[in-house]
């Protein structure tokens, strides 16, 4: 949506947008990133595969893979928020493809086709008479979802807002009384008086916001990141990084950490709108837009993939190609074998006395289930050590689970209700749960820090539940860098 700086602090989001599992970065799609599979190489294009990851650490060589990182990282929100589903919203995006092309060939280069065409698909899902929030036509409208006041003054679009108000009302009121033709009717009239609802008007006035904010901001993708937090707030980003005037995005984003360049970090944490990871969102929706016209079948598997379950765990891991420890000599095996090793004194968490507290119901020692997968296991040191480095607290966080085995597993589902009792990655030993509690602020919001830069670099999948936090480990995390 075109905004203001005013404006953009008081933008209501009609839903958190959708992303891709296929990322297209610098020209090329990367799919591998997303995906372990024993004939893949899951290391990120541009990373060698024998380098470690510095996650607080900021390269340019590696541009284009943090870049593709980032927008897989980030594409579960989009598989599972789509309006009717990705496969849906994927359709109707693509019915205003020629009016997207004519759009972006009078934006001067601003933008491309492909790319403008992900912006219709993370604003509105390709919906025309979409508006955001309680319904108010003041709010963020249309395929662009323009604001009507940015719409106005900034872009010159014709909007009558208390017709466009009135007209909303009556097709509201149309579709409560089953009138459906009523409400066409309404909607019709309502495009007539707000340029906002019809789709060339809006895409017209969209590269307009981008052209200008590409003259205010000197690239490309500054502008793209300016349609969601506005060019006042990233222009203050931008200084408060202070080493250029025109960071590309990338830099600006992940050198941007509590121990360097802090002040343009909090200004982007203090958002709090997803602002900070828009621009990751809009490759992967073009990315997703790539697979829905050269390869469905793949897409149809990442969708099942993502909306499996909570987070992209099983992106990370899917089932079909990922070892489950079956029963508790499963788990003993693969500790003798090194695939699994033990939750050592010096992690850096406290480790739950109650974990593995169902071992004697399965002839097992509660201290079998106190181990991880080596990838699991070096994150988990990292993350422990940087949230002690970052917060300044010594207490630990506590680790309240690690693997487990089917057995184990079917056990615990008839006791704790965020248990499945399908298939779980605590079966996998990729997976971790840390508890929700925290001795000081500090302390949880570095470790909500790591989770965001973990998640995006593509390193972790996880997701909040009532009493933790579920880490999912990418089988290439254990490349961190050592925190010792």
């Amino acid at each position: 949506m075109a905004l203001s700086p005013e404006a953009a602090r008081r933008r209501r989001r009609l839903y958190p947008g959708v992303i891709v599992a296929a990322v297209l970065a610098a020209g090329a799609t990367v799919a591998g990133v997303l995906n372990d599979r024993e004939d893949r190489d899951p290391a990120t294009p541009g990373v060698q595969s024998s380098e470690r990851i510095d996650p607080l650490g900021y390269d340019p060589a590696h541009d284009d893979a943090l870049t593709a990182r980032a927008a897989a990282g980030h594409s579960h929100v989009l598989h599972a928020k789509s309006p009717g589903g990705l496969f849906a919203t994927a359709r109707r995006v693509e019915r205003h493809r020629e009016d997207v092309e004519a759009a972006a060939e009078e934006s001067g280069g601003v933008i491309d086709a492909d790319t403008l065409e992900a912006l219709v698909f993370l604003e509105s899902g390709g919906r025309t008479d979409v508006v955001a929030g309680d319904g108010d036509p003041e709010n963020a409208a249309g395929l662009t979802q323009i604001l009507a006041e940015t719409g106005q003054g900034l872009l010159g679009m014709e909007i009558d807002l208390a017709r466009s108000r009135a007209l909303t009302r009556t097709a509201r009121r149309a579709q409560r009384r089953g009138r459906p033709a009523a409400a066409r009717r309404a909607l019709a009239t309502r495009r007539r008086v707000d340029e906002r609802f019809v789709p060339r008007r809006a895409l017209e006035a969209t590269v307009r916001y981008l052209r200008t904010a590409h003259e205010e901001l000197g690239r490309d993708d500054l502008a793209l990141v300016s349609y969601h937090m506005g060019i006042g707030n990233l222009q203050q980003v931008i200084a408060a990084y202070g080493e250029e005037d025109e960071p590309p995005y990338v830099r600006l984003y992940f050198d941007s950490t509590p121990q360097r360049h802090p002040q343009a970090w909090r200004r982007l944490s203090a958002l709090g709108d997803d602002s900070s990871t828009y621009y990751w969102r809009v490759l992967a929706a073009r990315a997703i837009m790539r697979l829905w016209r050269e390869d469905r079948a793949e897409l149809q598997r990442l969708e099942e993939l993502h909306t499996n379950k909570a987070s992209a765990e099983e992106v990370l891991h899917p089932p079909d190609d990922t070892e489950v420890f079956a029963d508790p000599g499963a788990i003993e095996e693969a500790r003798d074998d090194g695939d699994l090793e033990a939750l050592p004194a010096d992690l850096g968490f406290r480790v739950d006395r109650r974990m593995g507290e169902l071992a004697p119901r399965v002839d097992a020692r509660p201290q079998l289930y106190r181990a991880l997968r080596p990838e699991a296991l070096a994150l988990a040191r990292w993350i422990a050590a940087q949230v002690r480095e970052i917060s300044g607290v010594a207490a630990p966080l506590t680790m309240t689970s690690a693997v487990r085995d089917r057995r184990y597993q079917e056990l615990l589902v008839g006791r704790n209700i965020e248990a499945t009792s399908g298939y779980s990655l605590h079966t996998t030993g990729y997976a971790f749960d840390v508890l929700r509690r925290y001795p000081s602020r500090s302390q949880a919001v570095a470790f909500q820090f790591l989770l965001d830069r973990l998640q995006s670099l593509n390193l972790i999948a996880w997701v909040r539940e009532p009493a933790a936090i579920h880490v999912t480990a990418a089988s290439d995390a254990g490349r961190v860098e050592d925190p010792s």
